[in-house]
């Protein structure tokens, strides 16, 4: 279930990202650091999105799920996608918020 329900998530981000103009990069990148949910670009800047999906609030809302633990995993697996891929141009970290069909788009939700 857990898998479903996260591949959904990242489903309905994603569509929601593209509805707004952005363009996907890549989806699930890993790395030994950790996993990006979704990779895309909003203009001339790449984005890294980690993307929260609940049905319920029993465990706290989906933001709250992103904890320094992630955030650290996250800018580490963000940084070697960048030096991998050889990329100079802007970047910031998102979070997409999903909560039963409300979504939450949180831009700049943390930094370096």
């Amino acid at each position: 279930m857990k898998l479903f329900k996260g591949r959904k998530g990242e489903d309905l981000a994603l569509e929601y990202l593209e509805k707004n103009g952005f363009v996907i990069i890549e989806k699930n990148f890993r790395s030994r650091f950790g996993e990006i949910d979704l990779i895309v670009k909003d203009g001339q800047t790449i984005v890294f999105v980690e993307v929260k999906y609940r049905l319920s609030e029993n465990y706290g809302s989906p933001k709250e799920a992103v904890t320094n633990e992630k955030i650290k995993k996250i800018i580490r697996t963000a940084q070697y996608f960048i030096t991998k891929n050889n990329f100079n141009s802007l970047y910031r970290f998102d979070v997409v918020s999903i909560y039963k069909d409300k979504i939450e788009h949180i831009k700049n939700a943390f930094t370096l």
